[in-house]
């Protein structure tokens, strides 16, 4: 993959929690404006990676890391690193939705009163774009002013996007966004990440196989905190080049 094409890079990453060795020399790029996903059974390390794309895994005491992750060239883990700038340029979407218990608009405003932004025709027009950008306007805009926690559960984890988005991110992490969804809804997420993507860089950890096949273009195979395998989704699901990769596709391992 040529240089230009990466927005990060992973470079020989380990990362312990304590005496347990999480992450072992991991490598890998995540391609801009794709979709990247990560597999692999319960406790391989998916989620611990994904949170170290945004230095999320700092705020766990005994957390050590070495190697480097790099965003645009520029190591996120080097000693001049302003880690809240990182984190709006690298948000997170969690498992479970997570809006605030405020109405639907102060959710989706809340990043832009963080950070200063004047309460203007821009700002107001900033939230409906988020809003239109994760495919909730028509369903929210009569309800703006009720609360959050009110919307079915796959508009509530549209909101968050939304709300992510408001804050002008580059990079979206997901970690299962869908777990805790229906088909329906899960299908809705998965069309909202395939149009994202033609904007922002995306990242996905999945324990679902299907979704990874459905909507990425890039895989990794994880297990017991390596990379097992990583490369073009397609080629990892049809054609693995480790027996590990093979097993835990069929069915046979995890």
């Amino acid at each position: 993959m040529p240089a230009m094409e990466r927005k990060i890079d992973i470079l020989g990453l380990n990362l312990h929690y304590g005496a347990f060795h999480a992450l072992k020399q991991v490598t890998m790029p995540v391609a801009s404006r794709q979709i990247t996903a990560l597999i692999g059974p319960s406790g391989c390390g998916k989620s611990t990676l994904l949170r170290a794309l945004n230095r999320m895994n700092d705020l766990i005491p005994g957390v050590r890391v070495t190697g480097t992750v790099t965003l645009d060239g520029h190591n996120i883990y080097a000693p001049d690193t302003d880690v809240c700038e990182l984190r709006k340029r690298v948000g997170m979407v969690f498992q479970r939705p997570n809006p605030f218990p405020l109405s639907v608009w102060d959710n989706v405003a809340f990043g832009l009163r963080v950070a200063g932004r004047k309460q203007d025709d821009a700002f107001h027009d900033r939230i409906e774009h988020s809003l239109r950008a994760a495919w909730l306007w028509d369903q929210v805009q009569d309800k703006l002013h009720r609360s959050a926690l009110e919307l079915p559960l796959d508009q509530q984890q549209r909101l968050c996007v939304a709300r992510l988005i408001a804050i002008e991110p580059e990079v979206i992490l997901m970690d299962e966004p869908c777990s805790a969804l229906d088909p329906i809804s899960t299908a809705k997420i998965e069309e909202l990440m395939l149009e994202l993507k033609k904007a922002y860089t995306i990242a996905i950890v999945t324990h679902n196989m299907q979704q990874a096949a459905r909507i990425s273009d890039r895989s990794g195979y994880m297990l017991l905190g390596d990379m097992v395998e990583f490369g073009p989704t397609a080629a990892l699901f049809t054609s693995p080049k480790d027996l590990r990769t093979q097993d835990y596709i069929s069915g046979r391992y995890g």
